[in-house]
């Protein structure tokens, strides 16, 4: 694999040397001296250099380097017509003008040209060739004429309605959903064509709605004959000879604390209290004792790369009999785990550390709810200090109320929760003490604590919305939190410095544009952080987030800030996490649904076993750069497949309550409109428009509105009551309107001279 590298250098360096002339393959064959044993892997990398974008072939089959103005970049479309086209490495997209687009279609990889860049305006490019479609499929409407029909899309980026004949439709009428696979891509006069090779039902249909957001992600839902035939070979139960020269910690006290609907339990807790601090064992379930390198279930892991998380359903990395089954650390039973056993000291410092194959024996499966509920009941009971009450001092919470559901159901109360969990109220307790010790240690450092709550929907069996609102978020699922990050760093700095070929989580530090632009926002509210030149210290936004607890511009502002970070990737370098405020992070606590911690364990365990020669290193070397690439897309497509459905059932929610009001915070200020958030989670614009046609001024440093008349000024983080006026399920959009009242509150400036600065102009 490095030799191969080291060819492709080769000759993207010759094509790219100012004396170079462009040639045929034959002819760059012939002045490179490529062997005739080497000319298929010669006309390999070509082809690659092509498709990555480095070098460009001419319809006369030369070969030639890209000109300074020529980049290539992917094209994200808009329903206008214009689109943008981002190109890796650069921060600005690039503005392509509708007349510029050249028939490219959202996704599509295209090669642009540079065609203006005006001071203090986005550069401006010209599509010159669409070098690879990002659309075979596409999902969306159907609409019948007598004839032919048309697809509207569901995404849309993608502007063009796309054409299909009467013998192309399957019988599709008016209303369904469908899937189409393109046969014509279109061009600027004739639009794009396609055949139906899907129907998914009724837009009507339950179910229709989140099954044409997997169908447009294309999202695999089944698993292959394959791989369920591969499945055959993997046990239901842990025999002796897999358990044979393994560490045997099943005599541990061991527990798993996850969410109540969860199945797929892939970690598990070790905790002893000794005389120089805690020893804690995190165990991670070995899901590639079964998942072998290369083979079908493999294939099928890394092309999946992550569960997806919907409303309504899970679509796994790995088939239930792997996830909900022996990969899953199920109460009971004998389980193969990757361990990372950690000695730290009473101030939260690793001190020592051990990475083993091990044999696990859970005792209790646990949720979150059901450990803070001991511990809250514990805490009444003693008077003690929990989740920052005193109930020693606060009597409004007694025993008696405290009740607590069991997985089968059953409801117990007050001293019988206790003496239920009586082994375990101590173990618990010695949880939060080093959960506490190791957030503290992290706050120190400068981590930062996006603390959002995300959104929890509740479905009929129909489908149809009927609860929204934050989830719960209590001590427990910090303590699972701070275990899980710590056995992370703990990982990944060992990898670093034994320097393996190992894929690492890693977050940079926000673009300095981004940081003066937010600045600029708070400065209108009386908030600043210290920057050095194009330094900034996580620690700094970690300080601005301790000001603003308990403000009403918290929510807002906090949003604010994370949209100013980047975003993680998965990558071969080591290069540090900005959020964490650490030199070293990886993922290696959940192999069950993420590909990357998956990759990760089989060189874990390739070391501990002596097996990782430098053929086993040359190999990780070679592959890892693709993986990550692959990991990082996957994780972002799984993300927009999971806030597409959310934002759907959140119209939905809101499409059977127009005409209701509500309070919410303003989110977000434009030149068009206002965005309002409610208690609830969810999000609506204002239009300009109605109530707002006053305004004619939008102040952008203090992200405000403002009018002629006084008491006319809306800011982000004020509280303003809103009415539902209408929705659109293909859009996902929701509109307000303001409820007028007799005045504006939450305002920390000055509204009459702000106005007066405005009408004085």
């Amino acid at each position: 694999m490095t030799q191969y590298l080291e060819r492709k250098n080769k000759i993207l360096e010759v094509i790219s040397d100012k004396h170079y002339k462009p040639l045929k393959q034959k002819e760059l064959a012939f002045l490179l001296q490529v062997q005739p044993e080497d000319r298929e892997e010669f006309r390999e990398i070509l082809a690659e250099l092509v498709k990555e974008g480095k070098v460009l072939l001419t319809k006369r089959g030369k070969y030639q380097s890209l000109p300074e103005v020529t980049k290539v970049g992917n094209f994200i479309g808009h329903q206008k017509g214009f689109g943008f086209v981002s190109v890796e490495g650069e921060g600005e997209d690039y503005f392509i003008p509708e007349d510029a687009v050249s028939g490219a279609m959202h996704n599509d990889k295209v090669l642009i040209r540079v065609t203006n860049a005006p001071a203090g305006r986005r550069k401006e490019a010209q599509v010159i060739r669409i070098m690879e479609h990002g659309n075979d499929t596409v999902v969306g409407y159907y609409q019948k004429n007598k004839s032919f029909g048309f697809v509207i899309p569901d995404n849309q980026r993608i502007s063009d309605d796309i054409f299909i004949s009467k013998k192309n439709s399957m019988g599709a009428v008016t209303g369904h959903k469908v899937v189409v696979k393109l046969t014509s891509f279109g061009t600027k006069e004739k639009k794009p064509e396609g055949k139906i090779i899907e129907i998914l039902g009724h837009v009507n249909d339950p179910g229709t709605d989140i099954l044409s957001i997997i169908k447009a992600f294309e999202l695999p839902i089944e698993f292959s004959e394959k791989v369920m035939q591969y499945l055959e070979r993997i046990p239901d139960h842990v025999s002796e000879e897999e358990m044979e020269n393994r560490l045997d910690i099943r005599n541990w006290q061991t527990v798993t604390i996850d969410g109540e609907d969860a199945k797929d339990l892939d970690d598990a807790i070790t905790l002893t209290k000794g005389e120089n601090g805690y020893q804690l064992g995190v165990h991670i379930a070995d899901v590639t004792n079964y998942v072998k390198e290369y083979s079908v279930l493999d294939k099928e892991a890394l092309k999946r790369g992550t569960s997806v998380y919907l409303v309504d359903r899970v679509i796994p990395m790995l088939p239930h009999k792997l996830s909900n089954g022996i990969c899953s650390l199920n109460a009971g039973e004998d389980r193969l785990a990757l361990s990372c056993i950690m000695d730290i000291d009473w101030n939260g410092k690793l001190t020592g550390h051990r990475i083993a194959e091990t044999v696990i024996h859970v005792d209790r499966r646990m949720s979150y709810n059901q450990v803070d509920t001991i511990l809250r009941a514990d805490a009444v009971k003693k008077g003690g200090f929990y989740d920052g009450i005193d109930y020693g001092k606060d009597k409004t919470l007694t025993l008696s109320d405290i009740s607590l559901c069991l997985n089968d159901g059953t409801v117990i109360k007050g001293e019988e929760i206790l003496k239920k969990y009586e082994d375990y109220i101590d173990f618990f307790w010695q949880m939060k003490k080093l959960s506490d010790i190791l957030r503290k240690r992290r706050m120190e450092r400068g981590s930062i604590d996006f603390d959002f709550p995300e959104a929890k929907i509740k479905l009929t069996e129909e489908g149809e919305p009927v609860e929204i609102g934050p989830c719960d978020r209590n001590p427990a699922h910090k303590i699972i939190e701070d275990f899980m990050l710590m056995a992370n760093e703990t990982v990944a700095e060992d990898y670093f410095w034994q320097e393996i070929p190992f894929e690492f989580r890693t977050h940079k530090a926000p673009d300095q544009e981004k940081v003066d632009k937010l600045n600029v926002i708070m400065e209108g509210f009386g908030y600043y952080f210290k920057t050095s030149g194009e330094n900034i210290h996580p620690k700094e936004f970690q300080k601005l987030l301790n000001r603003l607890e308990g403000t009403p511009e918290e929510g807002f502002i906090s949003r604010m800030t994370l949209r100013t970070m980047q975003q993680a990737r998965y990558t071969t370098e080591c290069t540090g996490h900005f959020g964490l405020a650490t030199r070293y992070y990886c993922h290696f606590t959940s192999p069950i649904r993420r590909y990357p911690d998956l990759q990760i364990h089989r060189i874990i365990k390739e070391n501990l076993n002596g097996k990782l020669n430098s053929k086993r290193l040359e190999h990780y070397a070679g592959i890892l750069p693709s993986v990550v690439q692959s990991n990082s897309r996957k994780e972002r497509l799984a993300q927009e497949a999971e806030r597409e459905v959310e934002k759907l059932k959140k119209v939905q929610y809101m499409s059977s309550r127009i005409g209701k009001e509500y309070d919410g915070i303003i989110s977000g200020v434009t030149a068009y409109g206002l965005y309002v958030e409610l208690s609830n989670t969810i999000e609506g614009m204002v239009r300009i428009g109605g109530m707002l046609d006053d305004f004619y001024i939008y102040e952008e440093k203090s992200m405000s509105l403002v009018g002629k008349d006084y008491g006319k000024i809306y800011r982000m983080g004020q509280t303003v009551r809103i009415r539902v006026v209408h929705t659109d399920k293909l859009l996902r959009t929701i509109d307000f309107e303001l409820v007028e009242e007799d005045d504006v509150n939450g305002l920390t400036y000055d509204e009459k001279e702000m106005i007066d600065r405005y009408t004085n102009r």
